[in-house]
């Protein structure tokens, strides 16, 4: 009847106990898989922190450019 033996499905059962046996193997197997992948992401962010120069703050109008700025304020307005 059947086109598997007894020992094939023992073989198939011994497979399936060194995979699947234990209990919560594969939750704890996902476990360490996710908290590889957070010290992993945590890695990255503190390597971007250390490499990441300083922002410079945004110059002003007047600190690019003081000398146009200091021109037109000494002259009068003209109305047309």
């Amino acid at each position: 009847m059947g086109s598997f033996s007894i020992w094939h499905w023992l073989i198939v059962g011994v497979v399936v106990l060194l995979v699947f046996g234990g209990k919560g193997k594969i939750s704890d197997i996902m476990g360490d898989f996710a908290k590889g992948i957070k010290s992993f992401k945590k890695g990255l962010a503190d390597d971007e922190d250390k490499t990441a120069a300083p922002a410079e703050p945004a110059k002003t109008i007047e600190q690019a450019a003081p000398a146009a700025t200091a021109d037109k304020a000494a002259e009068p307005r003209k109305v047309v």
